[in-house]
């Protein structure tokens, strides 16, 4: 059985885009029972309906929707290609995962100086916990992401990226924490349930016989520390964080046990998965932790 080829793909998107036929022909300069022959072929091979009517417009139906993540990510990598092996340099939309921490004390640097070698590549950023980045690169949303240990690579590549040194924040005027039976009956304010280092704090706890009073959660570090701050509780971040919010003298930082403050940042992304973007960015990070 003959592969969907790339035009078929292309007709399709622009009627999702355009949403319709008429738009999507003027769009492509093609005549619309061109278009509209193409989009029933290619259901016919598929066997769904891509599409369905709404308010006058075509709109992509559920399985339309899906065959558009492949769509994108086809084409995508089909103009990459054809653009690289034009200019030998990396080119084209970079779409990344991280984590919120990651974003803001360790990629702006990196980034930086990644855009400073190819300034062709456009690299859009999405946030999320490391759980949800590795649903993201599976369904082919991301091409890669920046996630803590611990995490599943099953299905992954992985790649380490950065270092990390996890500190337990508390108010200032908390008294002395000797160990983790001390937070007992404290306030935990976390990222919510998929955050690595939300799992690193409660399994810490869980180990030390510790019952948080109550978890307050969150979706910002600056909202975190500030709570912290204003004395509504205690919470695990990266060192680098506070060093990149200027935080330090706002909250009573302390140090946790070895075996759990050292964690790394990995650059994951999918088995076999390869862009001329992508291992352009793999290779800036050898560098990086080569210097």
């Amino acid at each position: 059985m003959r592969n969907i080829d790339l035009d078929s793909l292309q007709i399709f998107k622009a009627v999702v885009d355009f949403g319709g036929v008429t738009k999507a022909a003027a769009h492509l300069n093609r005549v619309q029972s061109n278009i509209t022959t193409r989009v029933k072929n290619l259901e016919e091979r598929l066997g769904v309906a891509l599409f369905q009517r709404q308010g006058g417009k075509l709109v992509p139906s559920a399985e339309g929707r899906l065959l558009l993540v492949y769509a994108e990510q086809l084409l995508r990598l089909s103009s990459e290609a054809e653009a690289a092996m034009r200019s030998g340099t990396p080119r084209g939309t970079l779409r990344i995962g991280t984590l919120e921490s990651t974003a803001a004390a360790r990629l702006p640097p990196f980034l930086s100086s990644y855009h400073g070698h190819y300034p062709d590549v456009h690299i859009e950023l999405v946030t999320g916990t490391t759980t949800a980045l590795i649903s993201r690169v599976h369904r082919y949303d991301i091409e890669a992401a920046f996630i803590s240990e611990p995490f599943n690579a099953a299905d992954l590549e992985t790649q380490v990226a950065f270092a990390e040194e996890l500190v337990l924040i508390a108010p200032r005027q908390a008294a002395h924490i000797e160990s983790a039976t001390s937070l007992d009956q404290c306030t935990v304010i976390a990222f919510a349930t998929g955050c690595s280092y939300r799992r690193i704090l409660d399994d810490w706890l869980t180990a030390c016989r510790v019952v948080p009073e109550r978890v307050l959660e969150l979706a910002s570090y600056h909202a975190i520390v500030a709570c912290v701050a204003a004395g509504s509780g205690i919470a695990i971040v990266p060192r680098s964080v506070l060093q990149a919010m200027h935080a330090e003298r706002l909250v009573k930082i302390l140090p946790l046990p070895v075996e759990i403050a050292k964690v790394r940042t990995h650059l994951i992304w999918r088995c076999g998965h390869r862009s001329v973007a992508l291992d352009a960015l793999r290779d800036e990070l050898l560098n990086r932790c080569a210097d």
